[in-house]
């Protein structure tokens, strides 16, 4: 968890109930900084008179301070976006919801936690691969390490969801569950040392070219092969449990199809 800042009290500050925080980015993929900014990321829930008025409501906030030298990125979606996010292979909430770094919870949030397996399909692998993709071009363009981390990062990720259905940001650990180049190792801890630092001589590009390659080529064939749906399942729970949070005393049944559907 990051040091030097107080999460709790940021989290009390917003104007809305919050659902959950965690804490994504960097802290949360294994390879922080020093300078890292902290990246917070979750759910709250508007009140009902936003949610069945005439103005269309703002879903998403977003919050950026400095805090103690600390730059705080915080945002958070309203409890039914999130979940419509969850049922469209989004790999950020996914990450978001089952950060091990929590920072609030909730009763509803330890609910989303358990129903986020049925949402989880083959075709997260898309989310991975574009996420790779965009990542590797920015390397391309700057040299650093934190875009090439990521990169590796997310095709790493994407491997193990669709391989075992089980969700893990974290590089370090999967550099334990899935093979990979051992030279990632030295790029985290040289990027640990350095916000801004650059790939220089630590590994030859032509020899990262062939293992993202590689580790794409991986990917595909994950998503080929992985036991997982093609559909997410879940709605109608996830239905209940949105409704239940916002109106607590509320009688909630499946969610039910609109008629000639």
């Amino acid at each position: 968890m990051p040091t030097g800042v107080d999460l709790a009290a940021i989290v009390a500050e917003q104007p809305y109930p919050l659902v959950f925080a965690t804490v994504s980015g960097a802290h949360l993929y294994g390879f922080p900084s020093r300078d890292s900014d902290v990246d917070l990321r979750g759910a709250h829930l508007l009140p009902v008179e936003e949610m069945i008025g005439l103005v269309e409501p703002s879903e998403t906030r977003t919050v950026m301070a400095d805090r103690d030298g600390v730059e705080l990125d915080l945002v958070t979606h309203d409890l039914r976006k999130f979940v419509r996010l969850m049922l469209r292979r989004n790999g950020y909430v996914l990450e978001q919801l089952l950060s091990p770094l929590v920072v609030h919870t909730t009763a509803a949030h330890a609910a989303l936690v358990e129903l986020a397996p049925l949402t989880v399909t083959r075709h997260h692998a898309h989310h991975y691969r574009g996420f790779a993709a965009s990542q590797r071009r920015l390397f391309d363009t700057t040299g650093e390490l934190k875009p090439l981390l990521y990169t590796f990062r997310s095709l790493l990720t994407g491997v193990h969801l669709l391989r075992t259905g089980r969700m893990q940001a974290h590089l370090p650990t999967l550099l334990d569950a899935e093979p990979a180049p051992a030279y990632v190792a030295d790029l985290i801890a040289a990027k640990r040392a350095a916000e801004h630092g650059a790939l220089d001589d630590l590994v030859a590009r032509t020899r990262i070219d062939s293992d993202l390659a590689e580790l794409a080529a991986r990917l595909d064939q994950a998503q080929q092969d992985s036991p997982l749906p093609d559909q997410p399942a879940g709605s109608a729970e996830l239905h209940e449990l949105v409704v239940a949070a916002r109106l607590p005393s509320a009688r909630v049944g499946p969610a039910r199809r609109p008629a000639g559907r």
